[in-house]
């Protein structure tokens, strides 16, 4: 039979270990906070979102409306491999087409833009319409929203082969928590490994419905 002496003490550096990981790991998780330096970005002359900035929540409201809110990232974040974040929809647009052009409303889209290093840059200081535009970049969407199934990753509509969508939920009320591998969803969509995640960015599209929305995302980190 193990000495108890020996057991004790394997257990012991096996707790410790397991806290050792814990702290390396909430070490790595970089926060992403709605300080009030998020820019709005209306695609209409009138009619975007209401956004409003908590620190460590964004409320979200949409009445008919579109707009998109976004940050750059700093570079400690560009090699971010992995994002997590809670979000909870209390008023939902009806399941759209998010393939299609002009009817593709969705409750929440979160957009995380890569650029390789050179690039990023190159651009820095740019709004977030160049850097969507821009050639070398690449962008994934992460949505609540859409009438498909889970997981699918579709063709974006905007962004042609620059930009997947990523369905994480379907159109309809709740609240849930979600953990996504860029790597992978970044090699899925586009090959290859990912060059640096530069930019963040949060949307809510109700305007083609004519419905509304009212939502908050929060506890956004970079892992």
């Amino acid at each position: 039979m193990m000495d108890r002496r020996i057991a004790a003490a394997m257990l012991a550096a096996g707790m410790a270990g397991a806290v050792a990981a814990t702290v390396a790991g909430a070490a790595a998780a970089q926060g992403v906070a709605f300080d009030g330096s998020w820019q709005e970005q209306r695609f209409r002359l009138f009619g975007g979102n209401a956004y409003v900035q908590k620190g460590s929540a964004l409320d979200i409201g949409s009445d008919g409306t579109v707009s998109l809110i976004w940050t750059a990232l700093p570079r400690s974040a560009w090699n971010a491999t992995a994002a997590s974040w809670t979000w909870q929809v209390d008023a939902s647009v009806p399941p759209t087409d998010l393939t299609a052009k002009g009817g593709d409303d969705r409750n929440v889209a979160v957009y995380f833009v890569f650029l390789p290093e050179a690039q990023a840059d190159d651009v820095r200081g740019a709004g977030i319409r160049s850097l969507l535009r821009n050639d070398a970049a690449r962008v994934l969407v992460y949505t609540w929203g859409g009438d498909h199934p889970a997981g699918a990753m579709l063709p974006s509509p905007y962004l042609g082969p620059r930009g997947r969508t990523v369905v994480l939920r379907g159109a309809g009320t709740g609240r849930a928590s979600e953990r996504v591998d860029l790597a992978a969803d970044y090699a899925r969509a586009f090959g290859g490994a990912a060059p640096g995640v530069v930019g963040l960015a949060v949307s809510a599209d109700s305007d083609d419905t004519d419905s509304r929305i009212r939502a908050r995302l929060s506890d956004v980190s970079l892992h």
